[in-house]
C-alpha cells in the first residue's frame, strides 16, 4: 500500500511541507524580536551603542527558513531561484553552509565545463536545454548593479558522439527523442565524418551524433563566482563551516495497510565553524542537501537509510564520491579550432583548451578498477594505460602530445542509475534534494534549482516534470537509465 502512495504522490496530500519556523514564527518575527531585545539591553547600559562583549559576526544567523548545505554551483543555483521566485522582496530568509570557502575540491572547478543535449532521457535533455538558454543570456539572470558582466567564455564548439555497429541503432534512437525534446543534432555517417573532421581515424565508427547549437564548454569557476555574487546581492546569507548534526522531532502514522511510518521533520542543523572547535545551531524549515559527493554523507546524519533493510526507512541515498582525472596536453599537429568535444566509443573524451593547441581530456575508469577517492592524487599511468591509446588510435596527430599538467576531481555519483536526485524526501519531510548527477550537475544546474525551488515553494515541479528523480524511486526500485554517460 506504501508503494502505491508513493507512485501516486499521496504523501505530499498529508504532509506539510510549508516554509514555517519551528515555533510558528516567521523569520522576520524573530529578527524584530531580536533588534527589540538589543534596543532594551542598549537603554539599560551607559553609554548608549550596542557593543556585544563577543563578536559573533563569523556566526550563522540562528535562525533561517532554509539552510542549503553545499555552495557549489547546484546549491547556489537552489538559492537564487527561491530568492527570484519567493513572492515578496525578502520574504525568504536562506543560508548556503560550505565548508571549502576555497573550492580548491569542488566538483564544479575542477570538471571540464561542458554542455550537452545528446542525452537519452527526456528529462536530462529538457534540462540542459534550459541551462543552455540561462548560460547564453547569463547577464540577464546574475547581473549586479555597479558591477562588471560575466564573461563564461563559451564555446559553441558542440560535442560529438561516435558509435561502432552495435551502438548505432541506440543512437538513433537517441537522436530521434532529442529532436522530439527541441535539440539540433545531426546524424554523420563514416563518409561525412572524414569530411567535415579529416583529422579523424573512422576505422570501427558506424554513425557519429554531432551537436548544432547549445553544445560546448564554458568556464566553470566564472559561473560559480558569478551566482555566489548574485546571490549575496539578493540577500542570501552564507557561512563557512560544516553540518554535524540534525535535530528533529518525530511523529508516527500507520498506513491503510497497518504499516507503520515514523515521519521526521529537522527542526536544527548544527554547524562546526572552520578552524575553530565552535558549533552554531541554526532552527530552520527547510534543509537542502547539495553536497554533492559527500551528500550521502549528509543524508545519513539526517537518519536516512538507518531503518531495516527492504524497507522506505532502510532506503540509503545512493551517493558516493567517485574521482575522475582530467589530463591537459600539447600536441601543435591536433585538430584545429572547429575541433567539438569528441565522446570515443571507447569511453575516452577530449575537447581543445584554448588557442595554443593544448587539449583536456580523459575517460571514466571500469567499475572493478574505481580509484581510492580519499585523496586527488592524479594516477599518471591511468593516461598511458587507459587513455593515450585510444586517443591516439582516434586522432592519429595525438600519438606526439606531450602531457603538461593533470588533475581530479569528483563526481557525486549515484550508484543506482547515474541520475540525479531532485526533490522531497518521503519520510524526512523538509529534507531536498539536488545531488547525484554523476558528472553531469554543472551542466543542469541552472535548471535543477529552478525545479528544487519550485517544487518548495509550489508543492510540484512546473516547468520541468522531474518526478522520475525523485528519491522515491530507489525504495521502489524504478531506475531512470541514462545511456548516454561520459
Amino acid at each position: 500500500m506504501l508503494r502505491r502512495a508513493l507512485r501516486l504522490g499521496l504523501r505530499r496530500g498529508l504532509l506539510s511541507r510549508g516554509l514555517g519556523t519551528r515555533r510558528g514564527g516567521s523569520t522576520l518575527d524573530w529578527t524584530g524580536r531580536v533588534s527589540n531585545i538589543k534596543k532594551k539591553i542598549q537603554s539599560a547600559l551607559p553609554g548608549g551603542a550596542w557593543n556585544p562583549l563577543y563578536d559573533t559576526s563569523h556566526l550563522p544567523p540562528e535562525q533561517a527558513d532554509v539552510v542549503i548545505v553545499g555552495g557549489g554551483v547546484l546549491g547556489l543555483s537552489v538559492a537564487y531561484w527561491l530568492k527570484r521566485l519567493e513572492k515578496r522582496r525578502g520574504a525568504i530568509r536562506v543560508l548556503v553552509v560550505e565548508r571549502d570557502h576555497t573550492y580548491s575540491q569542488a566538483s564544479t572547478v575542477l570538471s571540464v565545463g561542458g554542455i550537452r543535449q545528446q542525452f537519452s532521457l527526456p528529462e536530462n535533455i529538457q534540462l540542459s536545454l534550459f541551462s543552455a538558454e540561462f548560460l547564453r543570456n547569463i547577464n540577464e539572470y546574475l547581473a549586479v548593479v555597479d558591477e562588471p558582466p560575466l564573461d563564461l567564455q563559451f564555446n559553441p564548439s558542440g560535442y560529438l558522439f561516435l558509435a561502432s555497429e552495435k551502438g548505432a541503432a541506440a543512437m538513433e534512437n537517441n537522436v530521434k527523442v532529442q529532436r522530439q525534446e527541441g535539440a539540433k543534432v545531426r546524424l554523420m555517417s563514416p563518409e561525412q565524418l572524414r569530411n567535415k573532421f579529416p583529422w579523424i581515424n573512422t576505422q570501427g565508427v558506424a554513425l557519429a551524433s554531432y551537436g548544432l547549437e547549445n553544445e560546448g564548454w564554458f568556464d566553470p569557476w566564472c559561473l560559480l563566482q558569478g551566482l555566489r555574487r548574485k546571490v549575496r546581492s539578493m540577500g542570501v546569507l552564507f557561512c563557512q563551516g560544516e553540518v554535524t548534526r540534525f535535530v528533529s522531532s518525530s511523529t508516527h502514522m500507520e498506513t491503510i495497510s497497518g504499516e507503520e511510518v515514523s515521519l521526521k521533520r529537522i527542526q536544527e542543523v548544527q554547524v562546526k565553524m572552520d578552524c575553530s572547535q565552535e558549533y552554531q545551531p541554526v532552527e530552520c524549515a527547510i534543509v537542502v542537501n547539495a553536497a554533492g559527493a559527500w551528500s550521502g554523507q549528509i543524508a545519513e546524519l539526517a537518519g536516512i537509510g538507518k531503518g531495516p533493510p527492504g524497507t522506505l526507512q532502510g532506503t540509503k541515498l545512493p551517493v558516493e564520491p567517485r574521482k575522475r582525472y582530467v589530463y591537459l596536453w600539447h600536441c601543435p599537429q591536433g585538430p584545429g579550432l572547429e575541433a567539438p568535444l569528441v565522446a570515443d566509443l571507447s569511453g575516452v573524451y577530449f575537447r581543445r583548451e584554448g588557442l595554443g593547441n593544448n587539449y583536456l581530456g580523459s575517460c571514466s575508469p571500469a567499475e572493478e578498477e574505481e580509484p581510492d577517492p580519499g585523496s586527488l592524487e592524479v594516477d599518471h599511468d591511468f593516461f598511458q594505460e587507459k587513455v593515450w591509446p585510444p586517443l591516439a588510435w582516434r586522432v592519429p596527430a595525438f600519438e606526439t602530445l606531450k602531457v603538461r599538467s593533470a588533475w581530479a576531481g569528483y563526481y557525486d555519483y549515484n550508484t543506482f542509475d547515474q541520475n540525479g536526485v531532485v526533490g522531497p524526501h518521503p519520510l524526512i519531510i523538509n529534507m531536498y534534494f539536488a545531488t547525484g548527477f554523476s558528472g553531469h550537475g554543472l551542466q543542469q544546474a541552472p535548471a535543477v534549482g529552478r525545479a528544487v525551488a519550485e517544487m518548495m515553494l509550489e508543492g510540484r515541479f512546473q516547468t520541468i516534470n522531474l518526478s522520475p528523480f525523485l528519491f522515491t524511486r530507489f525504495y521502489l526500485g524504478e531506475k531512470a537509465l541514462e545511456h548516454c554517460i561520459l
